[in-house]
């Protein structure tokens, strides 16, 4: 694999930050990062367990693993992180649409399971933390909230210590707010309130984490991650603790 130039690096704390010239580098660099690392589990194992995350930051991470053929999806089981909740089945917004259309349906995986909102939010917590708790999680592909949130993990509902695997959560107007800067929703009373979504824990159990936060939207939001104390006030701080996660962001992000 030929490494992508980066701009810069540093670790903090436990967590390996690339920075790169801009998004469509820091993508393709995240994404052969990626995909070498499915393989290199896959040479060791029979399958793998991998969660993504649903967001326009994702999008040239999720292009380029579409594009690698080298990598045997019939022995991946995908999980996605969060879902909204209340919207009619066939909205685009859903995050079940969004990783499908962006890769789930170009590379087939032996398995994808899906939040599945049109349940009872109880029922569908039990079935999906089921699911979950089947076996360990390998991989988790995340991106951070403009908030600091991690999945849907926003500042007055994240828990470090949470006792569930996926729960309901009320969104806050700033990730509300994010729905509308990133195009997903015409105007913030159109963002749905709740969502499920699964819980700190239970992505920080993923052996390997590899966080993608592109644009100046977030550079306030990756400042806070890699400086400030880590708090709940600022979910994605919990990174640094994590002991294989790396955070690939571009000048906008970081702030150079």
């Amino acid at each position: 694999m030929n490494e992508i130039p980066f701009a810069y690096k540093q670790t903090v704390d436990s967590l390996k930050v690339k920075v790169y010239n801009d998004r469509r580098a820091l993508g393709a660099a995240a994404g052969a990062e990626v995909a070498a690392r499915i393989k290199q589990l896959l040479s060791e194992k029979h399958g793998i367990r991998i969660i993504f995350a649903a967001a326009p930051s994702q999008n040239e991470l999720l292009n380029y693993l579409s594009e690698d053929e080298s990598i045997d999806w019939s022995r991946i089981t995908a999980f996605h992180m969060d879902e909204y909740n209340g919207l009619p089945l066939d909205a685009t917004q859903k995050f079940s649409r969004f990783l499908s259309e962006h890769l789930f349906n170009q590379v087939k995986p032996g398995m994808v399971h899906m939040i599945d909102s049109s349940n009872e939010s109880e029922e569908e917590c039990r079935r999906y933390g089921e699911l979950l708790r089947q076996a360990p999680i390998d991989i988790v592909c995340l991106g951070i909230g403009e908030n600091g949130h991690i999945a849907f993990n926003d500042p007055p509902v994240a828990d470090f210590n949470d006792p569930e695997v996926i729960k309901v959560v009320e969104l806050e107007d700033a990730c509300r707010q994010q729905q509308v800067n990133d195009g997903c929703f015409p105007s913030f009373e159109d963002v749905p309130t709740h969502a499920l979504t699964l819980t700190i824990p239970t992505l920080l159990s993923g052996s390997h984490l590899f966080c993608v936060v592109p644009g100046p939207t977030k550079r306030k939001a990756v400042e806070r991650t890699l400086n400030g104390s880590i708090s709940t006030e600022c979910p994605s701080t919990i990174l640094r603790k994590h002991p294989d996660c790396t955070l690939y962001v571009d000048r906008d992000s970081y702030g150079t």
